[in-house]
């Protein structure tokens, strides 16, 4: 425990002095755009290119690791959207309701690969990074339907929302680096200088504004969809997850790799993609609020049982 907590420690410090920043030196919401837009479109990818590159995956379980946590994050979407009718009754309407299967289902991988490059090295990032290629497809897909049919004001077709997945620079810059590494294309010197710098960078920058887009008032009451969100992917997604790992045959550092993808708190992206589709942007960025503070918690404890 105390070796997780250890790993863990750098990962909250970094998301505890984005907050800070954010009400201090950074106040604009302009400069955290700015730093947002380039991680996602530049330093990440290279991140994601230049781990799959270098990685050797004929010594890694790809398909125990991608299978667990795809089947992991099919099945917590299926469960969602079977519970929408208990939900309504409720009074979660439609928008709620996308924020809910949103915290549920979606991840953050800064802190799937900052965790799994501190504890497990290059072959965490490694397989970390393989574990990407298996969930961001579809939790996009779903993601992006759920609000389309529960929330938008305006109706996306199934072509918009093919458009909108192929667009993501995380898939691409996956498919890049897994293709370059299958067929073994030699890159110059001066590449790998350059992406390990800019992908050095991204993991701390991404850090800092998942930190910056906190919203701390959320902590105080937090509402019955938050409560969900929060229970649905901090205690559900792990539970399913390392059942299905187990299913697979998974030990060791690759059973350890699936519990820190999925224990780990919803992406802050989710909240941009509801505010574009009418989803609850307000409830969503309660239960990122929640999720990130309790994965402290949460995080060490799931980790520590199959470590």
């Amino acid at each position: 425990m105390a070796v997780v907590i250890a790993a863990l420690l750098p990962v909250f410090i970094l998301i505890v002095l984005g907050a800070l920043l954010r009400h201090s030196l950074m106040r604009l919401d302009t400069q955290w755009h700015g730093l947002e837009r380039l991680t996602y479109f530049v330093l990440f990818p290279m991140l994601l290119i230049q781990t799959l590159v270098k990685a050797d995956l004929s010594k890694v379980p790809v398909a125990g690791v991608g299978g667990a946590l795809l089947l992991a994050a099919l099945a917590m979407s299926l469960l969602c959207l079977a519970l929408r009718p208990a939900l309504a009754r409720l009074d979660i309407d439609g928008p709620a309701f996308t924020s809910i299967f949103q915290g549920a289902t979606r991840w953050q991988t800064y802190v799937a690969l900052s965790v799994s490059a501190n504890l497990y090295g290059d072959v965490g990032l490694a397989l970390a990074s393989v574990a990407m290629v298996a969930i961001i497809p579809l939790v996009n897909v779903f993601s992006v339907a759920v609000l389309a049919h529960y929330a938008s004001p305006e109706k996306q077709s199934a072509r918009a929302i093919v458009m909108t997945v192929i667009r993501n620079p995380l898939i691409w810059a996956c498919v890049v680096g897994l293709v370059i590494n299958i067929i073994h294309l030699p890159l110059p010197k001066i590449w790998h200088e350059v992406a390990d710098a800019l992908g050095r960078s991204s993991l701390a920058i991404g850090l800092l504004v998942t930190g910056a887009g906190l919203q701390i008032k959320g902590l105080l009451r937090p509402s019955l969809g938050a409560t969900l969100g929060v229970a649905f992917k901090l205690v559900l997604m792990p539970v399913l997850a390392l059942v299905l790992a187990a299913r697979f045959g998974l030990s060791g550092d690759s059973l350890a790799i699936v519990a820190i993808c999925a224990a780990v708190p919803t992406s802050p992206s989710a909240y941009v993609l509801a505010r574009q589709m009418g989803g609850d942007a307000p409830l969503l960025a309660q239960i990122i609020t929640l999720q990130t503070v309790l994965a402290a918690i949460t995080m060490p404890i799931t980790i520590a049982l199959v470590a």
